[in-house]
């Protein structure tokens, strides 16, 4: 197996996508110039190279990319290199137009943006496979070669093809899963609605139907779509090792984008030599630097806890949402650093150079429309500078409090038709409550919810329907073995074929919340109801109510109104060792932090009440030493408190009982001992 790091490069990765392509050569070596003064150390070179390298069929044209290799290695730049089969070239498409997508409805896409293929098409693994194979042929062993870049994205825009081709790769992937037509028809319930099948063969993609389709179905298709798209990543990386052996293989994730739900980043996450990931501001109102935290942290996660590298993001605005500010002073640096506090290897960016024509001509770069001359390249430059400074962190990993439970293929099952509420969004509770634990100062790890959770005193399922039962046998033992559990509604509910779990809900959840829910009662828009608690403290709820019955579980909160006015709203359970807390309704942040409270106390977790509000500290540690990141996101100076004194990194000052970290500012302690 390749190292788990980029080879030859000895510093944190800092740079961004590279795409000389787009210049003049004359331009090439001024780039250079500009890399060394900024502190480059790699950059990605060649992700949207294809119709260059392979100009015509069978025609290809190295000679450009060998002169940037050579290039970029006099100067002591490390390249990752990317296989350029996001993009095929035009004349592909003219010979195989039906590698291009259909979408559900029967529309083909067109060639003129990216990502618009086909991934169950044999033309076109034959031709990802040649240039793959061409490219680790020729530079596999170049000395500037740090690791290789396979696609871009994957999932993104296209995520499933509803084609023929996809049809009968379908019914090859459904035969593989389970072995019998019989078998498939108890899975997907087939009984329902007479859908019945005779034969593998009668099965098509969930194209348009009249009104909803089989749920099952439309779960197992993007089940089906991300492994076709990960069978095409497997043929390539299977190459490269083969003929680059020793060269790490990775692809861009984006692991919290929405846009990305698509993709199974557990499944992926354990196929790639080194997780890299791409993570955007979505500048919607919210606070984005809770969004770059979870994005850390998932990502951390992905990769098993080990370090990864933030591969891009943005030095300042994006181009892609309905607006685009542009990130304030010192903003740049602190979203850098945020991602190295949480286990990456470096910060890179997209891109290096502005792009003066095409879709992203408006995404900041390193280099932007102004040139050198302007703030966000001083900005780069001092970045660059920092993280040389910050060099002996390589190699340590962060250090997790609580554990939050994450899984995609629960999110596919959620966001099918006709569930209780269009109100309900699974999403927006894994954010509200990773937000909360944010606020306490607590550093999550995501988990599986079939992972091992041994190792932290308290794990939080924000809204898992899809629930395994060997999951549900994991949290169970997890408590009674003195763990403590806070569950929020509607999870537990259906197993993996989307089947509701035999008995009242919450299913497999039901023995270790010591409770049932005798029925769901969404609330309308705009319908509120009140909790009552402890010394009558009071909690507002919205969306989702319960008739819960406590078998076991004591009541903490009460409804106070509404249609299930005197029951159960919160609850709490002791099983074995441990406690099981669920919450049956969606609170809003105060209420959320009330019950974290009362479940921290229940996991010993100290209150870190002495910390300011969006003050993040995170700590590193390893054979190197021990770091701790302070990271303020407010508008005036924040003091923390060092319970060991060391050595400020970016200063080289002495810290010691409290540690003073200046309006917008990062800090960075290597603790003595």
């Amino acid at each position: 197996m390749p190292d788990a790091t980029p080879r030859g490069l000895t510093r944190l990765a800092f740079g961004g996508d590279y795409n000389p392509e787009q210049w003049p050569e004359s331009v090439w070596h001024e780039d250079v110039r500009l890399m060394r003064e900024a502190g480059v150390s790699m950059v990605s070179v060649g992700i949207f190279s294809w119709a260059l390298l392979e100009p015509s069929p069978g025609v290809y044209d190295f000679a450009w990319l060998d002169r940037l290799f050579d290039l970029l290695h006099e100067n002591d730049i490390r390249v990752d290199l990317g296989t350029p089969t996001v993009v095929p070239p035009v004349w592909f498409y003219r010979a195989h137009p039906e590698a291009l997508p259909v979408t559900a409805d029967g529309t083909r896409y067109e060639f003129g943006s990216r990502g618009a293929i086909c991934h169950s098409n044999t033309d076109y693994r034959a031709a990802a496979a040649n240039i793959a194979t061409k490219l680790a042929e020729r530079y596999g062993d170049h000395p500037a070669l740090a690791m290789w870049h396979v696609h871009n994205e994957y999932g993104v825009p296209v995520s499933a093809c509803y084609c023929d081709s996809c049809a009968g790769h379908f019914r090859r992937w459904l035969l593989g899963t389970y072995g019998t037509i019989e078998s498939l028809n108890e899975a997907w319930g087939t009984a329902f609605w007479g859908q019945r099948y005779g034969d593998f063969e009668e099965i098509n993609p969930p194209r348009a139907t009249p009104t909803v389709g089989n749920p099952a179905q439309v779960l197992d298709y993007r089940r089906f779509a991300d492994a076709t798209i990960r069978e095409n990543f497997l043929m390539e990386r299977d190459i490269l090792h083969r003929l680059s052996p020793g060269v790490p293989v990775t692809t861009n994730f984006m692991t919290a984008l929405s846009q990305c739900d698509s993709i199974d980043y557990w499944a992926w996450g354990r196929e790639v030599d080194i997780v890299t990931n791409d993570h955007y501001l979505i500048t919607d109102g919210r606070r984005t630097h809770v969004n770059l935290a979870m994005a850390a942290d998932l990502t951390r996660s992905v990769a098993g806890g080990a370090p990864w590298i933030l591969l891009e993001h943005s030095t300042s605005g994006v181009n892609w949402q309905a607006r685009n500010p542009a990130k304030a002073p010192g903003q740049m640096a602190r979203n850098s650093l945020a991602h190295v506090a949480r286990g990456s290897e470096g910060a890179m960016f997209f891109q290096w150079r502005q792009s003066r024509r095409g879709a992203e001509k408006f995404h900041s770069a390193m280099v932007p429309h102004g040139g050198t001359d302007t703030r966000v390249w001083r900005e780069v430059v001092e970045l660059g500078a920092t993280l040389d400074t910050l060099n002996p962190v390589r190699g340590t990993r962060t250090v997790a409090d609580v554990a939050v439970l994450w899984d995609w293929q629960s999110w596919w099952a959620q966001a099918l038709d006709w569930r209780p509420s269009e109100d309900h969004d699974a999403r927006e509770r894994a954010d509200s409550f990773y937000e909360a634990l944010y606020d306490r100062h607590l550093t999550v790890d995501f988990a599986h919810p079939e992972a091992d959770l041994s190792a932290y005193p308290l794990v939080v399922v924000p809204a898992l329907y899809l629930m395994t039962k060997a999951a549900g046998d994991n949290l169970r033992r997890y408590v009674d073995q003195g763990g403590t559990l806070v569950v929020s509604y509607f999870s537990g509910i259906v197993d993996e074929h989307d089947a509701v779990h035999e008995g009242a809900y919450p299913g497999v959840l039901r023995d270790t919340l010591g409770l049932t829910v005798e029925e769901f009662s969404p609330l309308l828009g705009g319908e509120r109801v009140r909790l009552t608690g402890p010394d009558g403290a009071e909690l507002d709820g919205d969306v989702w109510t319960e008739f819960v019955v406590p078998r076991g579980a004591e009541t903490v909160w009460t409804y106070t109104d509404g249609l299930t006015a005197g029951r159960p709203a919160v609850t709490r359970h002791r099983l074995g060792e441990g406690t099981a807390w669920y919450i049956s309704t969606r609170l809003g942040t105060d209420g959320i932090d009330a019950v974290l409270a009362r479940a921290a106390q229940d996991a010993r977790l100290a209150p870190r009440t002495e910390l300011p509000r969006d003050v993040e500290v995170v700590h590193r540690t390893g054979e190197q030493g021990s770091y701790l990141f302070a990271i303020n996101h407010t508008a005036t100076e924040a003091k923390v408190p060092l319970d060991t004194p060391g050595t400020e990194l970016l200063t080289g000052e002495r810290a010691a009982g409290r540690l003073a970290v200046p309006a917008g500012a990062v800090r960075v302690v290597r603790l003595d001992g």
